[in-house]
C-alpha cells in the first residue's frame, strides 16, 4: 500500500495511524498473541519506529487496487541486521484492519523482542491515553 510506505519513509506516525481501521489487528513477529485496536497498534508502530535503524522498504507486492500487500523491508536493531516483511490488509474503506509483521534471522528477531519488551510498558500507556481521548488518539 503505497500511502503507509510512504508515511512510514517520511516518519510520518500520524498518517500511518490515519491509515488504520479501528478495528485493526496486529500480529507482531516476536509476541504470541495478536494486539486488537488501532490505539494498541498505533503505539506499537510508534515505539518500533524507535528500535529500528536505517529502516528501508526494499519491495513492495500488490497492486493498486489489492486489499492485500506485502512490504519488504531491511533495518538494524543494534548491531544485528534483519528483513522483515509487513503484510498488510485492507477492509471496505481502504483502511488496514490486519497487520502481520515477519522478522528474521532469528538474532534479528531477538535482538527486536528485547528492544522493544524493554519499551512495552511505556507503549501500553500510550495506547491506554489515545483510546482515552476524545479524538481516538488521532494525533500527537
Amino acid at each position: 500500500m503505497r500511502a503507509f510506505r510512504e508515511a512510514v519513509e517520511a516518519g510520518d506516525l500520524d498518517a500511518v495511524e490515519a491509515l488504520l481501521a479501528d478495528d485493526v489487528v496486529f500480529t507482531s513477529p516476536v509476541a504470541f498473541a495478536p494486539y486488537p485496536g488501532k490505539a494498541i497498534t498505533a503505539a506499537i508502530l510508534r515505539g518500533v519506529s524507535q528500535v529500528f535503524e536505517d529502516f528501508r522498504y526494499v519491495r513492495e507486492i500488490g497492486g493498486p487496487d489489492d486489499r492485500d500487500h506485502a512490504l519488504v523491508f531491511a533495518a538494524r536493531v543494534g548491531d544485528r541486521e534483519l528483513t522483515g516483511c509487513d503484510f498488510l490488509h485492507l477492509d471496505e474503506n481502504g483502511l488496514i484492519d490486519g497487520l502481520t509483521v515477519m522478522v528474521r534471522p532469528l538474532s534479528g528477531a531477538r535482538a527486536l523482542a528485547e528492544a522493544m519488551g524493554a519499551r512495552f510498558e511505556r507503549i501500553a500507556q500510550d495506547a491506554a491515553a489515545r483510546s482515552a481521548r476524545p479524538d481516538r488518539g488521532l494525533g500527537p
